[in-house]
């Protein structure tokens, strides 16, 4: 049967799409449907009709899935937002540990037993609710001129009124009214897209969840104007608007002592500035910051978790951070405590160990990292980043963490290619966490040249995840570990952490034969002497030495010991390869003598 546009149709939910979409099937013809949930008997809509599969919209709920549960929002549907709310919370995660493997498998080409036997269970949110320590919310007017604020409609720019969002901390909507009733009152009026008229663009606010600090930033579309004397000043500790006659302060909003008093109120309130963004584009925020009244930051401590223990209980170690408007800072501060101390546990760290962090943010895994490491390098493209990097690792007594500003793909390369420190070149552990789209195939070829006996790969993309997996494994890297851990509740979205450890040789370099010890005149100490074991003598009987895999090799190599073709070598037969140190060569022999190799 043939199906065209505007079409009705009852069909059968049968899964979930990666976007949280129900799919359905009618006599081998598939029909995407959002809205609707695994389980679920519907009516559909045919909106975008293919030659095998369609686009449809749920129009009605015939027989509802013993998965279906009401939304709290509503506006779910128009939003968009929270694709997965009608969706039970034990669903939603069976939904992305399910997501997690078949990328694995699907893009990343491992065999289904191979991912089964590294997957652990998905870490989940105790409430999946009023988790984001962050909103931005985009200020305008609806059809009948009215200022309105709430979130884009899905696919489009269509704001939908709502100062309730259920994901976001309960102050929002307080402090939202506020602006909103300020901005009538003081005739203060919203920007426009089209005609790029307008003054608030943007509201922003964060929360410190260990802290209860409160910022609020407002986006506008003007610079300021003139510098007033102002009668109050900016810093207060009663919740009040007063402090030094006679200070100084910029007047960039319209009766914005009005608006300072009202927001000054509002239990927890330690910030408030605005951002300048004359620019017509889809960017939120603009370079330049105000502080207007309060602190330019506010601050929220991050503590380690044991990731053994049931409910994940705290270590006692904690971090504290400053953040900033335009600090990058992860949105759910409970789940990102569980993030990162899994990723400390996969690292494996004893005290001794280099470690780089490649896209660092500002600072919070290398400054995870660094209170059990030898030495942290940090890299990551915002120099805003960087420079709370360095503020916060002074903040926090850290003073075995180097931080740089550059690309990732760009800065790895450079310090590689100029050569160096040993232990910058070949450290033990190498930590990822990209964006989106996932690491730069240049930054990837040097992590293989470096040869770190770990790399940790922390994700928010399952998808690009799993074609970089394919490309370190290819490289002689075996994944170990992988973990799936809930950010984002309601949502599609799941943050993933993988370890990955390298493999003595690459697969293609084994092959199997039958060896007779006696023939090869071997002895039983020359036996045990695993690329471990040396390792291990070096360490032992050279304070703590690291040799890598790689410089055992060459060493075998040299005393005329046989071992595979190409191993560890990089792809390209030119590139660089690191040659062993003559301190580490002299100590790896003492260790062949020790084994009765030589």
């Amino acid at each position: 049967m043939e199906y065209k546009k505007n079409d009705y149709v009852t069909v059968k939910i049968e899964d979930i799409g990666t976007e949280g979409e129900g799919i359905g099937k009618i006599d081998g013809f598939t029909l995407f449907v959002k809205d609707a949930v695994v389980g679920d008997l519907v009516e559909a809509k045919i909106l975008k009709p293919k030659k095998n599969y369609a686009y449809a919209r749920l129009e009605k709920v015939l027989e509802p899935s013993p998965f279906r549960v009401t939304p709290k929002c509503t506006f779910y549907r128009q939003c968009g937002g929270c694709q997965l709310q009608s969706l039970s919370y034990e669903k939603q995660l069976e939904f992305k540990q399910q997501k997690i493997r078949n990328n694995l498998i699907r893009i990343g080409g491992f065999a289904p037993e191979y991912v089964d036997e590294r997957m652990e269970p998905i870490v989940s949110m105790e409430e999946p609710f009023y988790y984001r320590n962050k909103a931005q919310y985009p200020v305008g007017t609806d059809k009948n001129g009215e200022i309105i604020t709430g979130f884009y409609a899905g696919r489009t720019h269509d704001i939908i009124a709502n100062t309730e969002c259920h994901l976001g901390v309960p102050e929002n909507k307080e402090i939202l009214e506020i602006i909103l009733d300020y901005m009538k009152q003081s005739g203060v009026t919203a920007y426009d897209e089209a005609t790029g008229q307008g003054l608030v663009r943007h509201v922003l606010i964060r929360k410190g969840f260990t802290s209860g600090e409160l910022m609020v930033c407002l986006v506008i579309n003007q610079k300021v104007t003139r510098v007033s004397r102002v009668d109050k000043a900016r810093n207060v500790g009663n919740g009040s608007v007063s402090g030094a006659k006679g200070s100084t302060m910029g007047e960039f909003l319209p009766a914005q002592s009005r608006l300072l008093e009202r927001l000054a109120k509002v239990d927890g309130m330690t910030s408030v500035s605005v951002s300048i963004n004359t620019e017509k584009t889809n960017v939120i925020m603009g370079k330049e910051i105000h502080t207007l009244w309060g602190e330019p930051t506010i601050s929220d401590t991050i503590h380690v978790r044991d990731m053994q223990k049931e409910g994940y209980p705290f270590t006692g170690d904690e971090l504290v951070f400053k953040i900033s408007p335009l600090s990058f800072y992860q949105v759910n501060p409970v789940q990102t405590e569980k993030l990162y101390s899994l990723a400390l546990e996969y690292a494996g760290l004893t005290g001794q160990e280099t470690v780089w962090d490649l896209y660092c943010g500002i600072g919070t895994i290398s400054l995870f990292l660094a209170k059990k490491a030898g030495q942290v390098y940090g890299v990551e493209i915002v120099p805003q980043a960087i420079e709370d990097a360095r503020e916060n690792a002074k903040r926090n007594n850290i003073d075995n963490a180097t931080f740089f500003v550059g690309k990732a793909e760009e800065v790895l390369p450079e310090f590689y290619e100029k050569g160096g420190e040993d232990t910058m070149l070949h450290p033990g552990v190498i930590v990822v966490d990209p964006p989106r789209k996932g690491c730069d195939e240049a930054c990837l070829s040097t992590m293989l040249k470096m040869q770190p006996e770990r790399i940790v790969y922390v994700s928010c993309d399952s998808a690009t995840l799993a074609r970089d997996l394919k490309i370190l494994s290819e490289g002689g890297y075996e994944v170990k570990k992988v973990r799936g851990v809930d950010q984002f509740g309601m949502t599609v979205h799941c943050e993933t952490v993988v370890l990955l450890s390298q493999l003595r040789q690459k697969p293609d370099d084994y092959i199997d034969v039958d060896v007779d010890v006696a023939e090869l005149g071997g002895t039983s100490a020359e036996t045990k002497a695993t690329y471990e074991k040396i390792k291990k003598y070096v360490a032992e009987h050279n304070d703590g030495m690291k040799v890598s895999s790689l410089y055992i090799a060459q060493v075998k190599r040299k005393c005329g010991i046989e071992l595979a073709e190409n191993f560890n070598l990089p792809k390209s037969a030119d590139a660089r390869q690191p040659q062993c140190p003559k301190d580490k060569e002299e100590a790896i022999m003492e260790a062949f003598k020790a084994y009765k190799m030589v």
